[in-house]
């Protein structure tokens, strides 16, 4: 068995049945970690359930094809725990002077649309919140506005037609200030979106009469139905310097921009939110996108609209380290978005230079609980690094980052093939025979692959299409200058 896949099969439910079927331990949680890359501390949720407590909870499951093998989850995790309660590394950051619990954001967008909804966030975890854009203009949406590219049933991508907040711009704020007066640790950041100088200007002394730690300035929606809002803003430098700059003038709480992808330069406006006096950056938001699922028609008619989901992370990452990398942008910070699911995916982020970041399509899909296994991992990754500080992490990874033509061209890392592993499927054969260099020779009695090594270039394709995990790297060696090229 898979363990990943196994995992991956769970119908996370709520008020799992196979829970409450077990009577000891929680396994919907132990699998639930699985999920979102906390394996190595599974195991704590099953810790006194015997095999006969795992078979009740297997009898239980609902899962529509056959029930989560548990009793094969619980042999194939290792036993591994975390470290003792007490010696958790603190997770806690300041971002632009804010003291922030952890970095786990809700970001801007359905799933912090009203009171209730942020408020269970908070006493679920989560650190602060991104408040959906609120605005002058009246939205009226669209239905369906939701659509997924899928693989099986796993959501790879996201796609959302919906625009700002609904409610009339004095209810926000109230909730905005209930929020804040009744969750005071929390982080509270009112998003908005004007059109004219004087909306951004009374939009942001609202934020900062309603309390609110920081204002976000939506410079990035991409699907606003009226010019001169969201991306078409965040797409001229110029729009976004004098807005940045007006709204700087206007308040003392910090000012976080938050950038649009859809731009060939991302730096580009935001050099002109930091020259205009920027606390920080939120990026990125949605990309334009074209999905045509089942269902994505509004009464006959299709639109170009935002894309988000894991598939956008390394896009998103793209453009933090374009931003990050600047050398005119010194002493700014980022708020990271785009992709993120899992405490690695935003481990990525921190490491790059972001001091929090901000989730929203995976708590769409599963929900505010998520937050739970983004504390988990990034805990348990600190302690198994010796890392005490959050602030230790943030932008650790960018010095190795170089431009292509400086990489190192004279060596090369061939793969290493575990022949225990193997199950003799030859997919790396065929990939490197139709999309490498043919230095794979597949021996259909043996079922083995046989690397040819003059003609291996080291390109690794075969690695990442082996099912099992059978191929790895070996050390890296100077090139041999007969290789065919």
């Amino acid at each position: 068995m898979h363990l990943h896949e196994e995992a991956a099969r769970c119908l996370l439910c709520q008020d799992a049945p196979c829970t409450k079927a077990c009577g000891k331990g929680d396994p919907a949680r132990a699998v639930r970690a699985i999920r979102f890359d906390n394996e190595k501390i599974a195991s704590r949720w099953l810790e006194g359930c015997s095999d006969e407590d795992l078979a009740r909870a297997e009898k239980a499951c609902i899962h529509y094809d056959m029930p989560i093998r548990l009793r094969e989850i619980a042999r194939a995790l290792d036993g591994s725990s975390p470290a003792p309660e007490g010696s958790k590394p603190s997770l806690a950051i300041d971002f632009c002077g804010i003291p922030c619990e952890n970095p786990f954001f809700l970001a801007s967008s359905a799933v912090c649309t009203g009171y209730e909804m942020v408020a269970r966030a908070f006493e679920a975890g989560w650190a602060g919140v991104f408040y959906k854009t609120i605005c002058m203009q009246d939205i009226n949406e669209v239905s369906p506005r939701f659509d997924a590219v899928k693989d099986g049933q796993t959501v790879i991508g996201f796609r959302n037609m919906e625009q700002l907040s609904e409610n009339p711009v004095d209810v926000d704020f109230d909730i905005l200030r209930r929020l804040k007066q009744n969750y005071p640790s929390k982080v509270v950041v009112a998003s908005i979106m004007g059109q004219k100088e004087d909306e951004w200007i009374e939009l942001a002394k609202m934020a900062e009469a309603a309390g609110c730690d920081a204002v976000e300035l939506n410079f990035s929606c991409p699907q606003m139905r009226e010019s001169g809002m969201g991306s078409d803003v965040g797409q001229d430098p110029e729009l976004v310097t004098f807005f940045t700059a007006y709204v700087k003038r206007s308040v003392g709480i910090p000012v976080i921009p938050k950038m649009t992808p859809n731009i060939a330069h991302i730096a580009q406006p935001a050099m002109g939110a930091y020259f205009a006096g920027a606390d920080a950056i939120s990026a990125i938001n949605t990309i334009k996108s074209v999905t045509l699922g089942e269902g994505s028609e509004v009464s006959g008619c299709q639109t170009g609209s935002g894309y988000s989901g894991k598939a956008v992370k390394p896009i998103a990452l793209r453009h933090i380290l374009a931003m990050v990398k600047n050398p005119m942008m010194k002493n700014i910070q980022y708020s990271g978005i785009g992709g993120i699911e899992t405490w690695r995916d935003a481990l990525e982020f921190i490491q790059l230079g972001c001091r929090n970041v901000q989730v929203c399509t995976a708590v769409m899909l599963y929900g505010y609980r998520i937050v739970d296994d983004l504390i988990d991992g990034l805990q348990n990754y600190m302690a198994e690094r010796g890392v005490t500080r959050l602030e230790d992490l943030v932008g650790e990874l960018l010095p190795k980052f170089y431009l292509p033509s400086d990489l190192d061209r004279t060596t090369v890392v061939f793969p290493r093939f575990d022949r225990e592993k193997c199950i003799g499927c030859g997919r790396c054969a065929i990939s490197c025979a139709d999309g490498g260099h043919q230095a794979l020779r597949f021996d259909t009695e043996t079922r083995r692959p046989q690397l040819m090594g003059t003609k291996c270039v080291g390109c690794h394709l075969c690695r990442l299409v082996c099912p099992v995990g059978a191929i790895g790297l070996s050390k890296r060696v100077e090139k041999n200058r007969d290789i065919r090229r």
